[in-house]
């Protein structure tokens, strides 16, 4: 028997196996094990039953065969949950396996161990949610693992399993990854098949994975990535990721180094860390740093309310009885959609999106890579749901029941004024904008790559105050590879811990 779950990345666990240094089914053992112990909160449902049975057969031969693996709450196993990590659908079953996962587990031998905790709909950026309570940092306790990928980046910095699915379709892989010290790719969009089923609006979103090296994302692209009758945006797969890793030739490439990208307020000590990640990044390549000028719309307000249509879609009937088992955060999205969303709303975000792409591809005309913060500080508090550590408009909102009628008011009123002045919602969004802006602040850094399109990763930047910070290099459409060669350079140079230090102190290990 294993003294714990293992605690280097999965590939080397695939490793193990086919030297016969370890077995699946031991390790799945110490894996059940160690969640059954674990205070983080990350699973919200387990298979015991199906995943011993796929550990005794496990074709070590595959790219991840007898590897356990978390999969995100929002992706369909057929018979498991479906719930989307709401009370509006608690009692609901998947009746298919969504395509990702069924190439992780048949054709990558991954064994299923269960649903890792998203937040609900993947509507925020933190994983807080009414049916599954809050999900911790295995750095600390009692901070934010981010969202909304947040279960599936706590269990692999947890040292609960080595590799689990994720989303991003706004930031959702690289905000935990960011929080939790692992590495956190986005693909181009449509990298990697979101069929069957898939809404293409908000035409931002791109699955992969939570993972501890590059090789395990390399690896988990070759396996997943490629193209799908069922999803039309899906692009072909060049392959060999992981064969191909370090061959990118990094010297001369021209670098923007845009902490803040010229617009997110950041924490303090994270502009000077990136930029000595990035002066460090630069100087070993032999690359050339270069003076950009970016100035992105602020399109978070109206672009994120057109996308709540398919959360509409997707509630159905349920809407609006079923507005007190949402997340306030989400109850109170929907409503002020419906309030203020009209056509000269959608107007003004269509404007702001070419804004946007025109913005992001004279960049790219410029440099070859753009270096960033992934959030605006480390872990905030995990209950907490933006990282503003200010009074907002929601917590007045949501403060009590009298409030929450208020706001239902407040909006019904602005929904039959806006039918009179076509025009006044956006100007209703700019006063939003300006007094609150933590309402659209969360994910400022991230989400510009998922609405142009372009790859982009977090790579482990260092500590503050303990805690992980990510730098985020972004790159032009298609270049993913470039990421890759970018983040192994990072990894291979000044290494990172592949789990939280407390887990491996824990077991008296070494944590790099």
């Amino acid at each position: 028997m294993t003294e714990g779950p293992w605690t280097k990345d999965a590939c080397s666990l695939v490793d193990a196996f086919r030297a016969g240094d370890r077995s699946p089914a031991e390790e799945l053992q110490a894996t059940f094990a160690a969640i059954d112990s674990s205070e983080l909160n990350c699973f919200s449902y387990l298979d015991p039953e199906r995943a011993l049975l796929a550990a005794k057969n496990a074709d070590v031969t595959k790219p991840f065969g007898g590897v356990p693996g978390g999969i995100k709450e929002l992706e369909q196993v057929e018979g498991w949950p479906d719930t989307e990590g709401s009370l509006v659908f608690k009692n609901r079953r998947a009746t298919h396996t969504s395509g990702v996962v069924r190439k992780v587990i048949e054709d990558g031998g991954v064994v299923p161990v269960g649903l890792t905790t998203s937040s609900e709909f993947g509507g925020l950026n933190v994983s807080v949610t009414k049916l599954n309570g809050v999900a911790h940092n295995p750095w600390r306790y009692g901070r934010t693992v981010g969202g909304s990928s947040g279960g599936s980046a706590a269990a692999v910095a947890g040292g609960l399993v080595s590799i689990a699915t994720g989303g991003d379709g706004g930031v959702s892989i690289r905000i935990p990854a960011g929080y939790t010290g692992l590495v956190g790719m986005k693909g181009t969009y449509g990298r990697i098949s979101r069929g069957p089923n898939a809404f293409f609006r908000p035409g931002t979103v791109v699955l992969g994975c939570l993972a501890r090296s590059v090789r395990d994302v390399a690896r988990y692209y070759d396996l997943t990535a490629g193209t799908d009758l069922y999803d039309p945006s899906s692009l072909p797969n060049p392959g060999n990721w992981e064969q191909n890793l370090g061959r990118s030739d990094l010297k001369g490439l021209k670098v923007a180094v845009l902490p803040d990208l010229g617009m997110v307020k950041l924490e303090p000590g994270v502009e000077a860390l990136i930029r000595s990640q990035a002066k460090t990044l630069i100087e070993r390549h032999g690359m050339e740093e270069v003076e950009v000028d970016l100035k992105l719309p602020n399109l978070a307000a109206q672009w994120m309310m057109g996308n709540l249509s398919t959360l509409l879609a997707d509630l159905g009937d349920h809407w609006p009885g079923c507005a007190n088992d949402l997340t306030d955060e989400v109850a109170f999205g929907l409503m002020m959609s419906r309030a203020l969303y009209n056509l000269d709303v959608a107007a003004v975000a269509e404007a702001q999106r070419v804004q946007a792409n025109e913005a992001m591809a004279r960049v790219f005309e410029q440099a070859d890579l753009v270096i960033a913060a992934t959030n605006p500080g480390p872990a905030f508090a995990a209950d907490a749901t933006t990282s503003s550590p200010t009074d907002s408009f929601l917590d007045w909102a949501k403060s009590n029941q009298l409030a929450k009628y208020a706001f239902r008011g407040v909006m019904g009123g602005a929904r039959l004024a806006s039918a009179f002045a076509p025009s006044l919602p956006n100007r209703l969004m700019d006063v939003v904008n300006e007094k609150f802006p933590d309402l659209v602040a969360m994910g400022g850094l991230t989400i510009i790559s998922n609405i142009y399109g372009n790859p982009a990763i977090s790579i482990p930047g260092g500590t503050i105050d303990g805690l992980p910070v990510g730098m985020q290099v972004m790159a032009a459409h298609h270049r993913d590879a470039l990421l890759f060669d970018v983040a192994k350079s990072c990894e291979d140079a000044d290494g990172w811990p592949l789990v939280a230090p407390a887990v491996e102190e824990a077991r008296g290990l070494s944590v790099v």
